[in-house]
């Protein structure tokens, strides 16, 4: 745990903080989903249109699969943009999606997009581009995906900031009142950042994301090879001082002992405030058979928005109880289960990786 005074441009707020949009990328890696591609297409656009019902929807493509997405989401298009050209226009539908593009490698803009704090003294909005690394260098090439975080502030007109060490937005959760909940299966894995010690990642997030207090919990789920233990599997924020984790109900999972060693971590351990944080837990891990693969199916890895929570599902008889947990905790919200959890996981993530939140002027 760390405990600092923040010194970056602001403090990046809660997800349940009120939102201007989301944005969300278009599907690119083929190869990462083989058969499965055009499923994973059309969990994006259900992902897209059941957030622009609530509020607008930015939806990056490369720029040749900018018409394949506008017809998926019935969204507007914006000017193709690329390394060296400026978009110039910005339709929006009545769908609350539009469409621009922009090259990316991959979809998982919760990870490659900038992470946005607030100054609410200045009104000042700033979108914090951090190292990307293709998750230790798993997934080549990462190039359009490394850059995509300044290429779409600068097109969006926000002011950008770079900070000089590896982080994907994934791997971070924060209450918005100083508080940050991560992993040190993954900020501490060997493929992240060598040179920087705990205390000095610690001293970064706080100072660049106005934390005060950093807590590490210590595993995320034991299949996630793919972001080596991201915390938005394990726990995700419900208000400030209320934390929701993954549990799992089979003791003949990894995943029962690791999260039970997460939630009793937590339990109990201090906000930014000096309150102690209450823990609820959604108890059931369920998994899923998808393309020859089992894999994991966390109902954490939600996205919260304006007047909603979109949570991911894949048919499993626990998804009404695990939603109705979820639901308690948002009763300002509508809940909204979304069958697309296991195309989604087999490509390495959920419905929080595919989003990212920008959050409105105060």
């Amino acid at each position: 745990m760390s405990d600092g005074t923040p010194s970056g441009v602001g403090r990046m707020p809660a997800e349940h903080a009120a939102h201007e949009r989301t944005v969300m990328c278009w599907p690119t890696r083929a190869d990462l989903y083989g058969d499965l591609i055009d499923a994973a297409c059309d969990a994006h656009a259900a992902v897209a249109r059941t957030i622009a019902a609530y509020e607008p929807v930015t939806l990056i493509a490369r720029p040749g699969h900018v018409e394949r997405a506008t017809a998926a989401c019935g969204a507007g298009t914006d000017a193709n943009i690329d390394a060296n050209i400026d978009a110039d226009t910005d339709t929006d539908t009545d769908a609350g999606i539009d469409v621009v593009g922009i090259p990316i490698d991959d979809s998982w803009f919760r990870d490659t997009g900038p992470i946005y704090v607030l100054d609410p003294a200045t009104g000042r909005r700033t979108a914090t581009d951090w190292v990307f690394n293709g998750w230790g260098g798993k997934y080549l090439p990462f190039d359009d995906d490394a850059a995509v975080a300044r290429r779409w502030a600068e097109h969006a007109g926000h002011d950008v900031r770079s900070v000089p060490m590896v982080l994907e937005g994934g791997s971070i959760a924060v209450d918005g009142d100083g508080t940050l909940v991560t992993t040190a299966q993954c900020l501490l894995h060997p493929n992240r950042n060598t040179s920087l010690t705990r205390t000095e990642i610690e001293v970064t997030l706080c100072a660049e994301l106005g934390a005060t207090v950093v807590h590490w919990l210590p595993f995320g789920l034991a299949d996630d090879a793919d972001t080596d233990g991201h915390v938005d599997n394990v726990a995700a924020f419900a208000e400030s001082g209320v934390l929701l984790v993954q549990g799992c109900d089979d003791p003949a999972e990894p995943d029962h002992d690791r999260l039970e060693a997460n939630r009793r971590w937590i339990d109990g351990a201090p906000d930014a405030t000096g309150r102690p944080i209450e823990v609820v837990e959604v108890p059931i891990l369920p998994f899923t058979d998808i393309g020859g693969r089992r894999v994991p199916v966390p109902y954490l890895n939600f996205y919260v928005g304006n007047g909603f929570v979109v949570v991911p599902v894949c048919g499993h008889p626990a998804d009404d109880d695990m939603c109705g947990i979820i639901a308690r905790q948002f009763p300002e919200r509508d809940v909204v289960a979304l069958d697309v959890g296991a195309v989604l996981a087999y490509g390495g993530g959920g419905i929080h990786c595919i989003t990212q939140q920008v959050p409105a002027l105060p």
